[in-house]
């Protein structure tokens, strides 16, 4: 199945969260899940998300395995020559987000075999928990100093991200040569 929803209550929810004991725990999966949704249904969910009183906080965690959802944008163009916007995809391999009893949602990526891991684990307050992604600003050491990624990894993102900045370069450059059609005199 694409979903498989289990709300938990009562005592035997004890084991998830003391707060499950009494409000319940929601788990849910989702597994090969597709879906194409425009910009304007993210941008006008906002009315049906607000409430005049303050929801009971449900612990929950949510699986999603193997899902890719295409963003397309939907609003109208601003110049009508503009080949309009790419849609952008999200494809998520395997993410867990989880609502703890303070109501605040934690998104892990489960570590799998193959996966680098860190030698020494550095402990970190769980109020104040880094993100996934994060280097320690000040050197401690050289790759002990690396919280959650190894040197080669880096590096293979940072040239990602250099090829990602000259692609945007150059579609600026283009954009601006298309605005200069119809402005020549026109200046960022």
């Amino acid at each position: 199945p694409e979903v498989c929803l289990r709300l938990e209550a009562g005592p035997g929810a004890a084991v998830h969260s003391p707060l499950a004991v009494q409000n319940g725990f929601l788990q849910m999966l989702v597994r090969s899940y597709t879906a194409e949704l425009f910009m304007s249904f993210l941008t006008n969910l906002g009315p049906f998300l607000e409430d005049e009183i303050i929801p009971e906080v449900i612990p929950m965690e949510i699986e999603v395995v193997d899902a890719k959802i295409t963003l397309k944008d939907d609003s109208p163009r601003v110049y009508p020559t503009s080949p309009g916007p790419v849609p952008i995809t999200l494809a998520i391999d395997h993410v867990v987000v989880k609502r703890r009893d303070d109501g605040v949602f934690h998104l892990t990526a489960p570590q799998s075999e193959g996966s680098p891991k860190l030698e020494k684990p550095v402990p970190v307050p769980q109020e104040q928990k880094a993100p996934a992604e994060c280097v320690l600003a000040a050197p401690t050491g050289g790759i002990r100093g690396l919280q959650l990624k190894e040197v080669p990894e880096l590096e293979r993102e940072l040239q990602t991200m250099k090829i990602a900045l000259a692609e945007a370069n150059m579609d600026k450059a283009r954009l601006l040569q298309e605005i200069r059609k119809y402005d020549p005199l026109f200046q960022l």
